[in-house]
């Protein structure tokens, strides 16, 4: 078969048309794929945040930054700081916990340890995971969450 004729067939415009419906839908979503992944990312923080108002913390910054660190959720439960690192994924394989390497690891240490400095004597603090998945078909969404997660690297 000859390419004209593979075009005259209508694959070459099928293609088009998918094309073209993967950029209205991209652009539905904020012009980008990445825009998609931060509205799930949005959502899971949003579930997150619930879930562990439900568990008795108290909820007191949401997207720490300083430096290249940032901390998803700050809160406090009884005299303990949770920082806490939220991953939100539509798939588990990896698991969203094993996730957070020793790279992410070490600048939410960063990050806290500037939080930390806010005041006169450290309280005490802990590192939490929380996992969000989002099951196809519109399903509900499984929360995770693995308290102690790791271990401070300063």
């Amino acid at each position: 078969m000859s390419l004209a004729a593979g075009f005259a067939g209508g694959g070459f415009w099928n293609i088009m048309g998918w094309i073209d419906s993967l950029k209205r839908a991209f652009s539905s979503a904020g012009d980008s794929p990445r825009a998609g992944t931060k509205a799930m990312g949005d959502r899971g923080e949003n579930l997150a945040a619930t879930y562990l108002r439900q568990q008795g913390m108290k909820i007191l910054q949401r997207n720490y930054r300083v430096g290249p660190g940032e901390i998803d959720i700050i809160a406090r439960l009884g005299q303990t700081l949770v920082f806490i690192e939220v991953k939100s994924r539509a798939y588990d394989d990896p698991a969203p916990e094993d996730q957070v390497d020793g790279t992410k690891q070490h600048q939410m240490t960063k990050a806290a340890r500037s939080y930390l400095s806010r005041f006169g004597v450290e309280p005490p603090a802990r590192f939490d995971v929380v996992a969000v998945l989002f099951p196809p078909g519109g399903r509900e969404p499984i929360i995770r969450h693995t308290p102690d997660a790791f271990q401070a690297t300063f």
